[in-house]
């Protein structure tokens, strides 16, 4: 059974201020998400579920089904904020937005039954990423194993402003102990630094971050329900609380005895966290397009 590849697409981009999702970067109006998808057809994966908002699917499908058509399965689920909360809940009617990264998968629970991948819309991976994704999946993935890709810190700033990244520490099994999330990471001068509420601090510039690259086994989906359901009952009142995959992953490992295999790439992450960004993606895929990693048009 093939992999699947589950997109997050359903994002409302508040800091780049557009959908950039269904946004054109490639010299024939590919997305980011085109490359992603491509790539992960090669290495493998026989599916591709999007995780979208309802209002705007049709535009959504009216992008991707024509030129996926015949060359990968496609599924699309919907993540609303009331999917999957609890019978005795009400959700309130101020909360505006779904609940994280977690709740998005999970709402995938009803279509996607073998081992999958968890990738972000608007992230460049990189076909390196993807081959690992899928000899993972297909030959170490178990209900006690899942993995994340890991990304060298230094490969994935932005030049115009800070990002946030969960920064792994890696056993000497190269097995994930915990994921601490960096707010305000940026370059001066010679370092790569952080900020928080004590200071700035240093960070090693090849230290591994995740770039929301996880592979899972479709066990994840029953346990994952059952500890949504309880952070949603704590955190009813926060409307602005969030469900994120790392709450599944320290869940897995802390509680459950599972391990999380961090699996290095050296792969070149960009992506458009500003607006300010998109030039420089636009001018990475077109290197990559010159230099024949990929054909000049990836659909036709």
């Amino acid at each position: 059974m093939k992999p699947t590849l589950l997109i997050l697409a359903a994002g409302m981009a508040s800091r780049y201020g557009s959908m950039k999702q269904t946004q054109s970067f490639g010299p024939d109006g590919e997305t980011i998400m085109d490359y992603s998808i491509y790539d992960a057809i090669r290495a493998g994966f026989g599916k591709v579920v999007f995780i979208i908002r309802k209002d705007f699917a049709e535009d959504f499908k009216a992008i991707f089904e024509p030129k996926l058509k015949g060359k990968i399965a496609t599924e699309y689920v919907y993540q609303e904020k009331d999917a999957h909360i609890p019978g005795d809940v009400v959700v309130p009617e101020d909360r505006v937005k779904p609940w994280g990264t977690g709740h998005a998968v999970l709402c995938a629970l009803d279509v996607v039954k073998e081992p999958f991948a968890v990738i972000n819309a608007d992230d460049f991976y990189g076909r390196d990423a993807f081959a690992k994704a899928a000899a993972f999946l297909n030959n170490d993935c178990t209900d006690k194993k899942y993995s994340i890709i890991g990304y060298q810190l230094a490969k994935t700033l932005s030049e115009h402003g800070t990002v946030s990244r969960g920064v792994c520490q890696v056993d000497e099994q190269n097995d994930l102990v915990s994921i601490k999330e960096r707010t305000k990471i940026y370059r001066e001068g010679d370092h790569i630094v952080y900020e928080d509420e004590a200071g700035k601090h240093t960070v090693a510039e090849n230290s591994s971050v995740s770039m929301n690259f996880w592979c899972f086994h479709p066990s994840l989906f029953n346990v994952t329900e059952k500890l949504f359901h309880s952070f949603v009952k704590e955190n009813l009142a926060n409307l602005k609380s969030e469900f994120f995959i790392p709450i599944i992953a320290e869940n897995f490992m802390h509680h459950l005895g599972g391990t999380i295999e961090v699996i290095p790439t050296t792969a070149q992450w960009f992506g458009v966290t500003y607006k300010e960004d998109a030039p420089g993606v636009k001018q990475s895929l077109d290197a990559l397009v010159a230099s024949g990693e990929y054909p000049a048009a990836l659909w036709r």
